[in-house]
């Protein structure tokens, strides 16, 4: 397999920047700076009922159920509602703010900038494939200090579709001007990262962060960490 790959696909969050860590940062900030911290029992609370609701748009969303407007809104009115707040421009504040302070972390995912580094000593060209926001995901990038690592940022949002379809992966391979076979995909959602990398004939490396078990395609290999990345590309 060594030097089989000639372009690297990346997802970015959870893959190359940390953002369940920088995203519970940024939350943090958020609830004490609204004084929520009076209504809620505690942090930790507040933040398990967020990620759970959070995780549940993202899949309607990734689905094409819902909208990008309710996603961003709804995440937060839910846990208003639970303090008896049902005012929407509240909610989307929020996740201003919230937004806001997560262009501003830099916190990345373990042997991430080891990977990048390896890539670029090897010429690999990089590019970033993600179902985030635009407004954000770029001030991601710089705040980390790796925006010129890569090539290309796709981005679901500028392509008008989003992964797991085909079509975002066929984008990116024609952007860079790159056959299949000489490409790989290294994210860490199954669904989204593997199995629609898979679906255009893009070979995966599957980051499982949990302990879950999955049935791989033939063309997907499972790593638990960036640095087996370095040692498959």
């Amino acid at each position: 397999m060594k030097n089989k790959y000639k372009y690297i696909f990346l997802d970015l969050d959870d893959t190359i920047w940390d953002f369940h860590a920088n995203a519970k940062e940024s939350l943090r900030d958020v609830f004490h700076a609204r004084k929520l911290n009076e209504h809620f029992e505690d942090f930790e609370n507040f933040y398990r009922d967020y990620s759970k609701k959070n995780l549940e748009l993202w899949t309607q969303y990734g689905q094409g159920l819902i909208t990008k407007d309710f996603l961003i809104v709804e995440r937060f009115l839910h846990l208003l509602q639970q303090i008896g707040i049902n005012d929407p421009d509240i909610a989307l504040q929020m996740n201003t703010d919230f937004l806001e302070i997560l262009g501003t972390k830099t916190g990345l995912v373990p042997f991430a900038r080891e990977l990048m580094d390896f890539c670029r000593m090897k010429t690999l060209p990089m590019t970033i494939i993600s179902n985030g926001f635009v407004e954000v995901q770029y001030r991601k990038l710089r705040s980390a200090g790796i925006e010129h690592y890569f090539d290309h940022v796709v981005l679901s949002e500028a392509v008008g579709t989003l992964k797991p379809d085909r079509k975002i992966f066929e984008y990116a391979l024609n952007l860079n001007k790159a056959r299949k076979e000489e490409t790989v995909m290294i994210g860490d959602s199954f669904d989204a990262d593997i199995n629609g990398a898979s679906l255009a004939g893009i070979d995966g490396l599957f980051l499982n962060h949990s302990e879950k078990k999955y049935e791989l395609p033939d063309n997907v290999t499972e790593i638990h960490s960036l640095k087996d990345a370095i040692n498959i590309i």
